[in-house]
C-alpha cells in the first residue's frame, strides 16, 4: 500500500525525522490559507507547491490542460513582494493545479488527476543526497541504500554510475548500528554537524521502517541545508499489506482514487490482480502459474493484460468476479483461463466462467486450459454452456491458440 508524500512526513515527524513544515490543500482557499501562517511560522519568505499524487517524477511532470506549469512549483515571489505576492501566485498554482491531469515518467501518458496539493516551507538547500530502506527479499532484511545524486531516479544512477551507490545489511536483531550509519553519512561527504545530524537520522529512519513494516522508505532528494540540518526534503512510503493489520493508522491513510479501479475491486473479492499493458487477460490458479502463464504469452508473442492469480480456494462468486474484472479492460483482445485443479476444482471454475459469461456477455476469443481435480465435469459444463470456447491440451497449446485468436 502507498502513502503521499505528505502523509509519509507525517509519520516521520512523528518519530522525530525532521522534515519541512508543510499544510495539505484541496481547495484553491486552504491553498492560499496555509501561506501567511506558514511564512511566519518559519520565517522563510519562499513556499513550494507540490502536487499529491502516487507517482514520482512530479517535479519534471507537467499538466495536460497546463503545460507551462510543473507538478512541483517554488514560489519566491514573497523575497520581493511580500506575502500578498506569495499568496497571489499560489492561488494562480492551485487554480491550475488541482483537478488537472498531471503527466510524469512514472504516470505514462494518461497522466494522474491532481486532487491535492501540498504547501510547503522553502528550504535553503547546500546538498542534495538520495535515501532509501528497502526491503531485501532474498535476504529477507532491510538494506539501506545511499547516494550523492540526490534527486536523480536512482535507476539511472544504477545503471550509469553504480559506484556511486552505498549500501548497508541491516541486521534484524540489532538494527542499523552506530558504526554503520557513520559509514554512510561519510560516504556521503557529511562532516561536522552535518554528519551528526545524518546518523541520528538514518538510525531515526531505520527504525520507523521497522515499526512500520514499511518495504520501501525513500527520501530523494534528502538535504543538508546551509546550517548543517539533515531533512527529507521528499518523503515516499509503500507498506508490506500482510502486516497491514498491526497498523490501522497506516490504513487510514489509503487513498483509494489513487488506486486502479480494477485492482481495487479485485482486493474486495480476494482476487490478486495487477493490471499490465498486454491485451491477453490471464485468469489462473496460483502465482507461480500465474507467473509461468504470463511467460509463455510472451514467449509465443503477445503480451498478457494483467496478472490475477484467484487463488486455490476461490468459490463460483469470486471467478465469476474475476472474469467480469478482465473483460472491463477495453486492451484485453482474447482471455486465456488457465487453471490446476488441486484444492481449486475445475467444475468451479467452469461454473464461475460460464455464469460471468452469461452476465455480462463475451466479445472476444476465450481459450480453456484445465487440468487436475472434477477436470472432466468442468469440461462438460463448459462444453453444454453454449459459449464459444476454444480448449487446449496444455499450457503451450492454449497460449499458442489465444495469441492466433488475438490478431
Amino acid at each position: 500500500m502507498k502513502i503521499h508524500e505528505y502523509q509519509a512526513k507525517a509519520l516521520m515527524a512523528d518519530r522525530g525525522i525532521p522534515v519541512p513544515a508543510g499544510v495539505v490543500a484541496t481547495t484553491v482557499g486552504q491553498a492560499v490559507a496555509a501561506v501567511r501562517p506558514l511564512v511566519e511560522q518559519t520565517g522563510n519568505p519562499v513556499v513550494v507547491v507540490k502536487s499529491q499524487i502516487h507517482a514520482g517524477g512530479r517535479g519534471k511532470g507537467r499538466f495536460k490542460e497546463h503545460p507551462d506549469v510543473g507538478g512541483v512549483n517554488v514560489v519566491l515571489d514573497g523575497i520581493e513582494g511580500g506575502i500578498p505576492a506569495t499568496e497571489e501566485r499560489v492561488r494562480e498554482l492551485a487554480e491550475h493545479m488541482l483537478d488537472s491531469t498531471l503527466v510524469t515518467v512514472q504516470t505514462g501518458p494518461e497522466g494522474k488527476t491532481v486532487t491535492r496539493l501540498y504547501i510547503e516551507q522553502g528550504i535553503d538547500i547546500a546538498t542534495e543526497l538520495y535515501l532509501s530502506v528497502l526491503l531485501d527479499r532474498a535476504t529477507s532484511r532491510n538494506i539501506v541504500m545511499a547516494s550523492t545524486e540526490g534527486g536523480t531516479e536512482i535507476e539511472v544512477v544504477a545503471e550509469e554510475t553504480p559506484e556511486l551507490i552505498l549500501k548497508e545489511e541491516i541486521d534484524p536483531a540489532f538494527g542499523l548500528l552506530d558504526f554503520q550509519a557513520a559509514a554512510i553519512a561519510s560516504g556521503l561527504g557529511l562532516t561536522g554537524d552535518a554528519q551528526r545530524n545524518g546518523v541520528r537520522f538514518l538510525k531515526a529512519l531505520t527504525d520507523a521502517a521497522v515499526e512500520l513494516d514499511a518495504d520501501l522508505v525513500e527520501i530523494n532528494p534528502l538535504v543538508v541545508t546551509t546550517d548543517g540540518q539533515v531533512m527529507a526534503l521528499d518523503g515516499k512510503m509503500s507498506f508490506e499489506a500482510n502486516a497491514l493489520y498491526r497498523h490501522p493508522e497506516v490504513v487510514a491513510l489509503r487513498d483509494e482514487s489513487e488506486e486502479d479501479p480494477a485492482e481495487s475491486e479485485a482486493k474486495e473479492f480476494g482476487l490478486s490482480f495487477i493490471k499490465l499493458d498486454g491485451t491477453i487477460g490471464c485468469m489462473v490458479n496460483g502465482a507461480g502459474l500465474a507467473m509461468s502463464t504470463m511467460d509463455i504469452i510472451n514467449h509465443v508473442g503477445g503480451e498478457p493484460a494483467n496478472f490475477l492469480d484467484v487463488g486455490g480456494g476461490a468459490d463460483k462468486d469470486q471467478i465469476a468476479a474475476a472474469f467480469k474484472i478482465i473483460t472491463k479492460d477495453p486492451n484485453v483482445k482474447g482471455i486465456f483461463v488457465n487453471i490446476f485443479g488441486g484444492i481449486m476444482r475445475c467444475d468451479t471454475i467452469a461454473e464461475g466462467v460460464v455464469a460471468a459469461v452469461k452476465e455480462v456477455g463475451l466479445d472476444v476469443p476465450l481459450v480453456v486450459r484445465l487440468e487436475g481435480t472434477n477436470v472432466e465435469l468442468g469440461k462438460q459444463i463448459i462444453d453444454e454452456s453454449g459459449l464459444n470456447v476454444v480448449s487446449a491440451d496444455d499450457m503451450k497449446d492454449g497460449a499458442i491458440k489465444i495469441v492466433e485468436l488475438a490478431k
